[in-house]
């Protein structure tokens, strides 16, 4: 099949690391050379039998992010670091959510 065709098994991004798993993920200040501002994002960390890293999203505006790797995924391509970032969340698990939040004002 044509690797542009979207039927097309996608590569694993996160390929080349030996048993890849999430470990946290946190909100960060996050300052770019774009930027004097500081901006907030988010880091994902994740480990593999070759180290530890993360992936952190800084988003620029609605429609830009940003894919920054550290550790384990310094030098990957932003594209490749939003695919990792995206397969290693966890999924959301809706049914232990609290009482509906009351939206005020």
């Amino acid at each position: 099949m044509d690797e542009d065709d979207p039927r097309s098994p996608r590569p694993d991004p996160l390929h080349g690391l030996t048993n890849c798993h999430y470990l946290a993920l946190e909100r960060a200040a996050i300052r770019t050379r774009e930027n004097s501002m500081t901006r907030s994002g988010w880091k994902l960390w994740a480990s593999s039998e070759e180290g530890e890293g993360s992936i952190s999203l800084i988003e620029i505006s609605s429609t830009v992010e940003l894919y920054r790797g550290e550790g384990i995924f310094l030098g990957w391509t932003s594209e490749r670091l939003e695919e990792a970032y995206r397969a290693l969340l966890p999924p959301s698990d809706t049914s232990d959510e609290g009482p509906p939040l009351q939206q005020l004002g």
